[in-house]
């Protein structure tokens, strides 16, 4: 899953980043409001990450901006400005969630999975396909008919929920690279490769499948 960070206070954006880089997130930083304008006109999100106190623009005319244009991407704002006044705008201007600095980032790492599935139109806490279930929190899927759950690494979970959430969909190559790689990360040769050989490997090859030529896929429940 790839997310933009709109934060001037480098800080907090460092902190933030880390963190959710090391939930296997690709994290992309930007800091202030017109190139975070910018990042969504070139590149697809699955969360925004919005500062209200932006330089050059401020967050809520971002926000605006966002949604003035169609983007259906969810906004999670993140702001020190707790008042209500300042909350109504930001929910009543499209945000799909509002959290008051300073926060715990295991709350933060919870609202993300929270509006990331509200999106997805996955309403469980827990994905999944019929066959297979994701804990977004512990990075475990189950498999139906086994009673052990499956620990997965960082970027094997960031792919399966990339392939669960949209069962059916073909996922090519470079799409899931995408959601792997943050601006500035190296793209490792044949990272996707591995990585989907390496599920295939822990819950069965018959659950994940391959068009040969085109991408990878699970089956609609």
């Amino acid at each position: 899953m790839r997310i933009l960070l709109v934060e001037d206070d480098a800080m907090i954006a460092g902190a933030v980043a880390a963190s959710l880089k090391d939930k296997g997130f690709a994290v992309d930083w930007v800091g202030d409001g017109p190139s975070a304008e910018t990042a969504l006109a070139a590149q697809s999100y699955d969360t925004v990450l919005l500062d209200l106190g932006l330089p050059g623009r401020d967050g809520l005319a971002v926000l605006q901006h966002i949604r003035s244009r169609g983007h259906t991407v969810p906004v999670l704002i993140l702001t020190a400005r707790d008042d209500l006044d300042s909350r109504l705008q930001g929910l009543d201007g499209g945000a799909d969630d509002y959290l008051v600095k300073p926060f715990d980032l295991a709350e933060l790492h919870a609202r993300i999975r929270a509006v990331i599935r509200r999106h997805s139109g996955q309403a469980a806490a827990k994905p999944g396909n019929g066959t297979l279930t994701l804990d977004p929190a512990t990075h475990q899927v189950s498999i139906a008919g086994q009673t052990d759950a499956v620990l997965l690494s960082n970027k094997e979970f960031a792919i399966l929920q990339v392939l669960v959430l949209r069962p059916g969909v073909i996922h090519s190559r470079a799409e899931l690279e995408d959601k792997l790689y943050g601006w500035g990360e190296e793209v490792e040769s044949n990272a996707v490769d591995y990585l989907i050989h390496a599920l295939r490997k822990k819950i069965g090859k018959e659950h994940i499948r391959n068009v040969r030529g085109v991408g990878w896929l699970v089956d609609k429940e």
